[in-house]
């Protein structure tokens, strides 16, 4: 899910946060089909609802937590309604969409540390994206007009996005026990994310 862009400084939060996560993201790594021989159509439209169904209600949570950096721009970055356009591209109606499964286990929010913990994964992923955007316009022939908008949500600007989070995290004191709480919901949103993927049966 996560990619290292360049030029981005090695912080003790960024350093804590790429150790702490390691294990977890090339686990889930090697679970998802994006690279599998059995990926169709079919079965990328079925990992998007269950994406969808993960970062709709996460999203929810972000908002909803009144914790998340004023300087941040939240709103720019939120994905579930793209997740939602694409799956109409792919051929979902908007009731269908609307009953799909909702993930209910997710990493808790209660303080900006933990706020930034979740963002790492959420803006790491689509700093991932980029890989995962070229290898379904191959293999599928899908891209940001009928159904992958999702893979490609900051197009040119993905970099300079990734950097502007690192300098959003970089410009917050964070004593050792709220790097702790960063780490910690990092890998929570981690753990929460696979256990729902695999819920939803999408995981090789």
């Amino acid at each position: 899910m996560l990619a290292k862009a360049r030029e981005v400084p090695v912080l003790p939060v960024l350093q804590d946060l790429r150790t702490g996560t390691a294990k977890l993201h090339i686990g889930l790594e090697k679970r998802l089909p994006f690279f599998s021989d059995r990926l169709d159509t079919t079965v990328f439209r079925q990992l998007m609802q269950a994406y969808y169904g993960f970062y709709r209600p996460l999203e929810n949570a972000l908002l909803d937590s009144a914790v998340t950096p004023i300087d941040l721009d939240l709103l720019s970055r939120l994905k579930a309604s793209t997740l939602r356009n694409d799956l109409h591209a792919l051929g979902l109606s908007a009731e269908a969409i609307e009953r799909l499964p909702i993930c209910q286990a997710l990493p808790a929010i209660s303080c900006r540390a933990t706020c930034l913990g979740v963002l790492y994964v959420l803006e790491g992923a689509t700093l991932g994206g980029q890989i995962l955007r070229r290898e379904m316009a191959a293999r599928l022939g899908l891209n940001a007009d009928n159904g992958a908008a999702f893979l490609d949500i900051y197009g040119a600007d993905t970099g300079r996005r990734w950097r502007d989070f690192i300098a959003c995290l970089s410009s917050r004191y964070l004593d050792s026990d709220e790097r702790e709480a960063v780490v910690m919901a990092a890998q929570a949103t981690f753990d929460c994310f696979e256990r729902w993927l695999e819920s939803r049966e999408v995981l090789i």
